[in-house]
Order: C-alpha cells, then sequence, then structure tokens
C-alpha cells in the first residue's frame, strides 16, 4: 500500500467520527398525527441539534423519603443541513440563530420516541421573542428523531440530592412557519 493510501485511510478514520457527532439533518418523517402543526403551517427548514439534557436529583413532591431525576433545561448546539453551526437551544425551551432571532415554545402534545431510551418526540407552539431574522416567523416546532437525553434510571437518592447530570441527545428540530 503506498503512503498516499494510507495517509487517505488514517484520515478518514479521523474525519468520520468527527462528522457523525452532526449528523445532516434527514428529510420530513411520519410522525404521529396529534404531532402535526395545524393546516395553516408550512415546513420552513429542519436542524439538527446535538447536546445534553440536564437533569437534577431532587426529593418528589408527591412521596416523602422518595428522590428522582427532574427535568432541568436542555443544552444544545443547532447546525443545519451542511453542517453549519447556526444556533443553540437552551432553557425556556428556547432557539437562538447565531443572527439573533430567538423563538420560545411550550409543549401543546407529545408521543413516545419510537425507539427505546429516546426522550420523546414533541410539539411545540412558538412564538418570537428577539429580532427579526432566522427564526423570528417560526409558530411551531416538532422534535423528532430523537436519540438519547432519557434521565437516568437509578443513582439518585437522599445523599445525591442536588448533583446535576447531562445526558447526550440528538434530535430534529422541524420549524413551521404560517402559510
Amino acid at each position: 500500500m503506498s503512503r498516499t493510501s494510507r495517509l487517505t485511510i488514517a484520515l478518514l478514520v479521523l474525519l468520520v467520527p468527527a462528522c457523525a457527532g452532526r449528523r445532516a439533518p434527514l428529510s420530513p418523517v411520519t410522525v404521529p398525527d396529534n404531532l402535526r402543526p395545524g393546516s395553516d403551517a408550512s415546513l420552513a427548514m429542519i436542524v439538527a441539534a446535538t447536546g445534553a439534557q440536564i437533569y437534577e436529583c431532587r426529593a418528589r413532591k408527591e412521596q416523602a423519603g422518595a428522590y428522582e431525576w427532574a427535568f432541568v433545561a436542555p443544552e444544545a448546539d443547532l447546525f443545519d443541513a451542511r453542517g453549519t453551526r447556526i444556533g443553540r437551544h437552551y432553557a425556556g425551551p428556547h432557539w437562538e440563530s447565531i443572527d439573533g432571532s430567538k423563538i420560545v415554545g411550550v409543549v401543546k402534545e407529545r408521543a413516545d420516541a419510537p425507539v427505546a431510551d429516546a426522550i420523546p418526540w414533541l410539539l411545540l407552539a412558538a412564538k418570537s421573542v428577539g429580532p427579526d431574522g432566522a427564526f423570528s416567523k417560526v409558530t411551531s416546532i416538532q422534535r423528532v428523531n430523537t436519540a438519547g437525553g432519557v434521565a437516568p434510571k437509578a443513582g439518585c437518592s437522599q445523599a445525591a440530592a442536588g448533583t446535576s447530570v447531562r445526558i447526550s441527545y440528538t434530535a430534529e428540530y422541524h420549524f413551521f412557519t404560517a402559510k
């Protein structure tokens, strides 16, 4: 094998894992009926997210002496179809574009993910809370194609109360605007 071939293979071995963390968004998927936005909505963009779902160990409100992992917030980078970072997703929940436009969402519907150990798929109503830009006209969001992000099943106890964990996840956010 030539030196050039070995170098090419070595570069591919390094590049493939680096690209895998930022998977390109897929085409629209089939979603449950309850996650479909109204007929007045039009798909504007598909954004891939890679990040973490953050949980904190807390005492259960409804059961004295018991503890659970409670969802705190997401933290993710958002990528376009070319893998270019275009924004971030964080507590609120907010989606903020690098152009400064920002939306906040409210969960309207949810459905279990079709794969085990993945956070649910969602339909959220969205409204602009920032300047005009790439995200400012978004009226609803679907979270689909989720992987990971589920709270741990164990490890939360009185001794662990107040500790946080970050669980890696990926998802696609389908942004819809009014027709």
